[in-house]
This record gives structure tokens, C-alpha cells and sequence, in this order.
């Protein structure tokens, strides 16, 4: 008698497993994300391998190697920000985002880019080699060391990852890549994780520096992202409107480098490319002397980057819309309710709609300022000047509080010619001295909009 197939659910949101399936996942809550994942093949497969492996012995902290990571350039200046300074050798990094988002363009430059003396193995699973040269030659990509291999049997990439021994492999998407032991179709849970899983040990067993892609599905998960992000060294997430030329790299993990840093890029007839200045570009084509838009500087790691916040305040003689696009809904429910019972502006019965600029995604609260300012300058229908800007974080008592390298934010205010800025009136630290820029320091939401709009109407 055939031995029963063991069968698991697993959350596609958080990677929870169960033995039994629900409509709610009893880890994050989610509703019908439970999946059927069968491990009957996967653990034979394991098992059958495991006599083979060499027994490894445990060995003294004081005897490990200290040498620090060995990296290299991607020759792309904004992905070696978000990797840390470069690419790590031996690294297994997941780069995510929606389709047709610039993920392939990105590896493709970047196999054009990192230098002759790299070895790349472009595995694509979704294209032929002829459209992937026809694509090559659009962007201007030349590297007689780019090697391409159209295949989606993961036994066929490993074997020729040991016949070429690369530098780099780039795995063109995960979500067609498939292990014919394992009895599931190519992207299910099961499939997705035994390949990249496969791909790990082969990187960490023979040092190259493996890229994977991974699309994002309607509801934003990687083919269930957590059940790969605990797998691999870094998770890069690619984003940007579909209707705006600008993509955001970002890192939602990263074992050898910081995840507070973004890479921005503009994509354009010969591909992506690099914005070496992002706050120059975010704020080029502002209108003059328009109501209802200011500026204010966040920080993205350790890059100022300043952002454009548009407001528009109408009377409505219906229940009140509001709509955010850039900031989140709850904080820019309550700033508008700071402003109505702190402010003294009767904006609870009005559409209230908040725009940002650029495609940007501002969940820094030293935005609170500059959306406050920019709803109190639409709803008075008086402009604040192309000259001002707004730093500060907004409370509930209506107080503005301190944000934290204040000094580094007006120094990029200054450098892009802005002669006025409110910030908070009690500061940490010292703050330095400016060329050029006034400081206007406030203490609440009234003072700010006194001092910038005069008395409300």
C-alpha cells in the first residue's frame, strides 16, 4: 500500500504552517491565504541526500575567520547603495517587484556594467535567447563574459553553474523554475521554495553571487515572500507607478549592509537610469504661487531627500472624502483633525485629497509639517511661496516636535536654494549656520500657519 502524501497549509502572507486548513491564518489573520504545500517528494529527496553530506564539526568562536566580506561593483551606482556598498561574493539576493517594473532591465544593465573580469550566467526562464539578445542590444549591453541559458529545469542550472563556475548568476524568475520531483506546477509555494533552497546551498557551497527574481502577484506577495526572505541574504524591493518614469529600490533586508537606504532611478528609451539627485529632480516643473503644495525633507537612510506634498481642500455638501496617495490614510485622517481642533479651520467638512509627488512614500513623521501647512494653504486659498519648506513632526495637542538630523535636512533645503524653513522651535542639539536660509521656528500648528499664512479667514 503507497504511503500516505503528507500535506501541509502554508500561509503565502507570513510563512505560517499548519496541519490543518482555516479561512483565517491563525499567525497574521489574513483571510483564505493558507495554500496546500505536499512534502512528499521534497523530503524523500533530502533524506536519500543527506548520507552523502560530509558530518561538519562544530568549531571555536575564536577560530572562525575574521576577514570581512569580500565585494564588488554591480557598476550601478544606486543598487550598490542599497547592497551596501556592492555586491557581497557568495550573497543569495531576491529582487521583488510587480511585472514589467524594470527588475530584468536592472540585472540586464548590471550584467553590462560589472566589468569583463566577471563570469555571468543569465538564466531566463521567461524568454528565449533571441528576445533576450534583441533586449541586449536596445539597452547597448557588450560582455563577452555573459553567458545565456534559457531553461527552467533547476537540475539543468545547476549543472551548468558547476560546468562554467560563474561569478554572478542571475535567475530569471524564480516562479519559472521547477524541480520535476517535487509533484506541484511551477510557482506554487512548494516549487518556489525547494528551487531557491537548492540555489542556496549551490551559492553557499561554491561562491558565486546569485540574483533572484520574484514577482509580486495582485495582493503584493512574492509567490509568498516569507517563505524566501528568510532564505536568502537580501530582499530588494522594486517600485514605481506604471504611469511616472521613476522606480525606488528599496531593501527590506540586508545581512551585510543597511535597509534605511533607497536607490532612485528614471527609466527612459535606453533603459534605467541613475538620479545622482533625486530632490532636484522630485521638485522640477513646481508651480508658482499655487495654494495648497509645500516641501519638506525626509531622510532615506542617509540620503535627504526632499518631496513635494500637494494638498486640495474643498467645501463638500456630503459625508467628506479622504483620500491620500504618498502618505497613510490614518496619519492624514489625523492631521486633518489636529488642524480643524488645534488649528481653528473647520476642515471636517470638506474633501480633503494629499498628493506626493513623484511616486515617493513619505512614513516619516517629519512630513506631519509641510501636509499640515499645505491643507491650511489650500483650504485659505493662499499660496506659501516656491521659497518654503517644512521640517517637523505634528502632535496630537497640536505641539511640533523635533526630528532627528535636523542639520543635515537644512543643509540640503539650503544647497537646492530655499530661503525660508519652519521647523520645531526645540531642537536637539546645536543647530549650524545656513547661507541664505531663514529659519522660522513654531511651537504648535497655530504659530506655523500664522507665520507663514497669517490669520485664517
Amino acid at each position: 500500500m503507497a504511503a500516505k502524501q503528507k500535506t501541509i497549509y502554508c500561509c503565502t502572507d507570513c510563512g505560517f504552517e499548519t496541519a490543518n486548513w482555516a479561512g483565517k491564518c491563525p499567525s497574521c489573520g489574513a483571510w483564505n491565504t493558507l495554500t496546500e504545500l505536499r512534502l512528499d517528494a521534497g523530503t524523500k529527496r533530502r533524506g536519500q541526500a543527506s548520507a552523502s553530506v560530509p558530518e561538519r564539526r562544530p568549531k571555536r568562536l575564536s577560530e572562525l575567520d575574521t576577514e570581512a566580506e569580500i565585494r564588488f561593483s554591480t557598476g550601478i551606482s544606486e543598487l550598490d547603495r542599497v547592497l551596501g556598498g556592492g555586491a557581497v561574493e557568495g550573497s543569495l539576493v531576491l529582487v521583488g517587484g510587480a511585472p514589467g517594473i524594470g527588475k530584468s532591465t536592472l540585472l540586464l544593465q548590471m550584467c553590462g556594467l560589472a566589468g569583463a573580469a566577471k563570469k555571468i550566467l543569465y538564466v531566463t526562464g521567461e524568454e528565449s535567447e533571441r528576445q533576450l539578445k534583441l533586449r541586449s542590444l536596445r539597452l547597448g549591453i557588450e560582455n563577452e563574459n555573459l553567458f545565456i541559458l534559457a531553461e527552467t529545469d533547476i537540475n539543468s542550472i545547476l549543472a551548468s553553474m558547476d560546468r562554467l563556475e560563474p561569478d554572478v548568476v542571475i535567475v530569471d524568475s524564480v516562479q519559472t523554475v521547477s524541480d520535476p520531483e517535487v509533484n506541484s506546477t511551477p510557482g506554487s509555494i512548494s516549487q518556489v521554495r525547494e528551487c531557491t533552497m537548492r540555489l542556496m546551498r549551490a551559492t553557499k557551497e561554491k561562491g558565486p553571487t546569485v540574483f533572484i527574481v520574484g514577482h509580486i502577484t495582485k495582493d503584493g506577495s512574492i509567490a509568498g515572500p516569507k517563505i524566501l526572505e528568510h532564505m536568502v541574504d537580501c530582499v530588494l524591493y522594486f517600485e514605481g507607478e506604471s504611469s511616472t518614469s521613476f522606480r525606488i529600490l528599496r531593501a527590506a533586508k540586508n545581512r551585510f549592509g543597511s535597509t534605511n537606504e533607497i536607490g532612485v532611478f528614471e527609466m527612459d528609451d535606453q533603459g534605467l537610469r541613475c538620479v545622482e539627485n533625486p530632490s532636484e529632480l522630485l521638485l522640477s516643473g513646481r508651480p508658482e504661487n499655487c495654494p495648497g503644495t509645500c516641501v519638506t525633507c525626509v531622510m532615506e537612510g542617509t540620503r535627504p531627500i526632499l518631496a513635494e506634498v500637494q494638498a486640495l481642500v474643498s467645501p463638500s455638501g456630503y459625508n467628506a472624502a479622504r483620500r491620500s496617495n504618498g502618505i497613510d490614510h490614518n496619519r492624514a485622517a489625523m492631521l486633518l483633525a489636529v488642524l480643524e481642533k488645534r488649528g481653528g479651520m473647520p476642515v471636517g467638512g470638506c474633501d480633503s485629497y494629499i498628493n506626493v509627488i513623484g511616486g515617493l512614500f513619505l512614513d516619516e513623521p517629519a512630513a506631519d509639517l509641510a501636509t499640515v501647512l499645505a491643507l491650511a494653504s489650500s483650504f485659505l486659498d493662499r499660496p506659501l511661496g516656491t521659497d518654503l519648506a517644512a521640517i517637523g513632526e505634528v502632535g496630537l495637542s497640536g505641539e511640533i516636535r523635533s526630528v532627528s538630523v535636523l542639520n543635515q535636512r537644512l543643509s540640503e533645503t539650503a544647497r537646492l536654494g530655499f530661503r525660508r524653513c519652519v521647523i520645531p522651535a526645540h531642537v536637539r542639539g546645536d543647530l549650524g549656520h545656513f547661507d541664505g536660509l531663514q529659519l522660522i521656528p513654531v511651537k504648535n500648528v497655530g504659530q506655523a500657519i500664522a507665520a507663514v499664512l497669517g490669520k485664517g479667514k
